[in-house]
């Protein structure tokens, strides 16, 4: 048996992040990052769409985003001069109608508060700005001048964890399958294979399965695995100035190389968790909600080829979409790192900075997640973000 002072159970980009920082911030301690798929085959981290965005709703998501950004900037300083993660900064484009207009203007006077270089045009000006686009419909939309964009996130991923090995941190590939409490303290987790490992701190950056891992503490957590569907498709045309676009349907689309991704069908509406093991494309979506959108949307996409796609799974917080950072408030060596909801990459940096100065200072020093603390889940308060794509 073994023993160690942080042990964190997921070892995608939530949980290096926190493995990272813990020993940036000056942790001597032993450490352990626990990844049952190392090859982060099935990880929200290496499915996802690899965006980052300033356009929020709250001011401390876009402060999250802006701490990423930071790192984006500085990556070579950070990881050595060859670190590069493809980092296009193409904007986003969020457009409204006239119901969603109200939002889309309180959304962009938090974000101007926060400093964010969004501009907030109407049809008149979209059309303007981008020849391609029909605004049949569109009352106004947000732009991100700078600071949104995206990039690789294996790259990304990988950097961290090549990072982690002159750490002097055990990455260990197992699944965990019970956690052992004392009380109001976590005291070991038991692995697949039958080991035990005690922990004086544990750190949830499971990821989907957050919500599981909670459970094994005999803590509530409502965090579940949503099924995302991506799909990519082929142009005649293409257009070197769109952004990652966003139309009033939730649907979204952007260029990437020479072809385009899009998604943002699923409704929300009575979905269900998905079954871990389902990572099967729902062709359907595209031919009957998405290719009607983007058709309507850029004119240009009314010819299309969909040549391939893949499916995610979303962190969801079906709480209120919203990440949980901290302790337990009982329970206070059980630390979640949980919830994202879609924008964990993103985020993954500042939270994995934050939490290391938690463990190390005793508070939150570069950003406060105070707010994103598991006592709201504990009164079903919802800390909603709006933003959500």
């Amino acid at each position: 048996m073994a023993r160690y002072d942080v042990v964190i159970t997921g070892g995608a980009i939530v949980g290096s992040s926190i493995a990272y920082y813990l020993r940036e911030e000056g942790f001597t301690g032993s450490i352990a990052l626990i990844e049952r798929d190392p090859q982060f085959a099935h990880a929200a981290t290496t499915l996802s769409c690899a965006s980052i965005r300033q356009q929020f709703s709250i001011p401390e998501n876009i402060r999250l985003s802006q701490f990423t950004l930071g790192l984006f900037r500085r990556l070579t300083d950070e990881f050595g001069p060859d670190a590069d993660i493809g980092f296009r900064e193409g904007g986003y484009l969020i457009l409204a109608g006239d119901n969603g207009l109200p939002i889309l203007r309180a959304n962009h006077a938090t974000q101007m508060a926060e400093g964010a270089d969004i501009v907030l045009e109407d049809a008149e000006q979209l059309q303007k700005r981008f020849s391609w686009i029909s605004t049949e419909g569109i009352s106004a939309g947000a732009y991100g001048r700078t600071g949104e964009g995206w990039f690789d996130a294996h790259a990304m991923l990988g950097l961290f964890r090549k990072a982690l090995k002159t750490k002097n941190i055990d990455l260990i590939t197992a699944e965990v399958t019970g956690i052992e409490r004392v009380g109001n303290r976590v005291t070991a987790v038991t692995l697949a294979t039958g080991e035990r490992l005690e922990a004086g701190t544990l750190f949830n950056a499971a990821g989907p399965n957050a919500g599981k891992v909670s459970a094994m503490a005999g803590l509530a957590l409502p965090v579940e695995p949503r099924k995302r569907n991506v799909f990519v498709f082929e142009a005649r045309e293409k257009f070197a100035d769109m952004p990652l676009m966003v139309d009033p349907s939730g649907v979204y689309v952007r260029p990437e190389g020479s072809v385009y991704i899009t998604g943002g069908a699923e409704s929300e509406d009575g979905e269900l968790a998905a079954d871990v093991n389902d990572f099967n494309p729902d062709w359907g979506l595209f031919e009957e909600v998405i290719w009607p959108v983007l058709a309507t949307r850029v004119p240009a996409f009314e010819a299309i080829k969909a040549t391939q796609a893949w499916v995610g799974h979303y962190d969801y917080n079906a709480l209120d979409q919203n990440a949980v950072i901290g302790p337990h408030p009982e329970v206070t060596n059980f630390i979640f790192a949980n919830g994202f909801s879609g924008h964990g990459l993103q985020q993954a940096p500042a939270v994995g900075k934050a939490l290391a100065e938690l463990l190390v200072h005793g508070a939150y020093r570069t950003i406060d997640c105070s707010a994103f603390g598991y006592q709201r889940v504990a009164e079903g308060r919802a800390f909603r973000e709006l933003n959500v794509i």
